[in-house]
């Protein structure tokens, strides 16, 4: 260490042509092809380096676009989803007021949040009694009939389709006063409208509503007028007793979202 800084100390004093900085200018010379080669030597190895280490940070990078576009494409699909929720709930409202929605009823939007059974024709909507919604309540859409609840809880209940084969719901023929009850039909999402007599005029084209009560004997769990589908097909057998009407109903039971709670606060008769 004393040398070093005696020669530091020289170095520093000595005039640039001296004997000590010809010796730093010789030794420079001598090693200058050695430096050379060693950068030569080690150029390749910080090129591998730098490549490597781009390389870890172009993976950082992508892993977090593809985060963020994950995260984009979700809120989008949630967006889209609340936009025809929004969508569909408007026009429930214009069904609500139009005069069509049965008086003496309370509505409550609500929509599906998913299905009772894979097999059976049953939902469950996300409003329940704490809502006022009650064991046959009759549920809607804009198009038409839906079901009635069957079941219910606090705050969800479930709901049994028209197209679920134990329900039966009485309906009519505006337009010749035909008075029948529509069942599940043979075909996915078909109904019938069974029990009509033979000397009815029911034709293809003929929209079939709700009967409503017509007897206080016999009063109806559904408001009368409420539409359920139009007559595709009338046909009859000489041995059978009534009509095989086929019925396509309004409402899209594959793509039930957004429905609404026929509530009333009269006493709400029995299911047959």
């Amino acid at each position: 260490m004393l040398l070093s800084l005696i020669l530091i100390t020289i170095s520093f004093r000595e005039p640039t042509g001296g004997a000590l900085h010809s010796v730093n200018s010789a030794g420079a010379t001598v090693l200058r092809p050695f430096e050379v080669a060693a950068e030569r030597v080690a150029r390749p190895f910080r090129d591998v380096y730098g490549y490597f280490r781009g390389l870890v940070h172009a993976k950082r990078e992508n892993s977090r676009l593809r985060a963020e576009v994950n995260q984009l494409r979700e809120q989008k699909l949630q967006g889209q989803s609340a936009l025809e929720q929004n969508r569909e709930l408007r026009a429930q409202l214009k069904f609500i007021d139009s005069p069509l929605f049965p008086g003496d009823y309370a509505p409550v939007n609500t929509r599906i949040i998913s299905w009772a059974s894979e097999f059976e024709q049953q939902v469950v909507i996300a409003a329940g009694s704490d809502a006022g919604i009650r064991q046959d309540t009759p549920i809607v859409t804009r198009d038409g009939l839906v079901g009635r609840v069957t079941d219910v809880t606090g705050n969800a209940a479930q709901v049994t389709l028209l197209t679920d084969e134990n329900s039966a719901v009485p309906a009519r023929d505006p337009k010749t006063g035909a008075i029948g009850l529509i069942r599940h039909g043979q075909g996915e999402g078909s109904l019938l409208l069974d029990f009509v007599r033979k000397e009815a005029n029911v034709q293809a084209g003929d929209v079939i509503v709700t009967a409503g009560t017509r007897s206080k004997q016999y009063p109806s769990l559904f408001p009368g007028g409420i539409p359920i589908g139009v007559v595709t097909s009338v046909g009859q057998s000489d041995t059978a007793l009534y009509k095989q009407i086929q019925i396509a109903p309004f409402v899209d039971f594959s793509a039930l979202d957004a429905v609404t709670a026929l509530i009333t606060h009269k006493r709400t008769p029995k299911a047959p």
